[in-house]
């Protein structure tokens, strides 16, 4: 999967903003890589030919880890966005004006804040399930105990009869 379509379904998905454009999103992607390795446990690196990220020369990034780097940029822009908005609320003085009949209402910068804040926890809580079970799908047992290989006698005995076999 091409980074440029990792940072396209994204932009798609934010609603294509005008305050957004896909190649920010991309710089972000690629910039980042750290983090996603951090959170995978994995060695991705961005090849300086075609700027992919890849897991080695044949190998691109998988649908899997595109979707846990999307929640880390979601998670990104809400942040920002809440940054935004915290900062105008210090600044604005007034929500609502009326006058001659007519009133003004401002979007109240603070519920404005806490919407972003809801949806920034909702997008971690997303990345640690995302996360999680990425890494609960590449794990392997560490020990198998006991022997498949011999035939299991457990001592049931349906008549009258019943045995105990230790």
């Amino acid at each position: 999967m091409k980074v440029v379509d990792i940072a396209n379904e994204i932009y798609t998905e934010l609603g294509e903003p005008s305050t957004l454009s896909v190649p920010p999103i991309t710089f972000w992607l690629r910039s980042n890589i750290g983090l996603l390795n951090s959170k995978i446990n994995a060695d991705y690196y961005v090849d300086e030919s075609d700027f992919e990220i890849k897991l080695d020369e044949t190998t691109e990034i998988g649908v899997d880890e595109a979707n846990i780097l999307k929640k880390m940029y979601l998670i990104h822009h809400y942040d920002v966005k809440l940054r935004e908005s915290l900062g105008a609320a210090s600044t604005d003085t007034w929500v609502e004006i009326t006058t001659d009949g007519t009133s003004v209402r401002r979007v109240n910068k603070i519920q404005q804040s806490q919407t972003y804040q809801v949806a920034k926890k909702t997008e971690m809580e997303d990345l640690d399930k995302l996360t999680f079970a990425y890494q609960r799908k590449g794990s392997k047992p560490l020990q198998v105990a006991g022997d498949d290989t011999v035939e299991g006698d457990y001592g049931v005995d349906h008549g009258e009869n019943v045995r105990i076999v230790k």
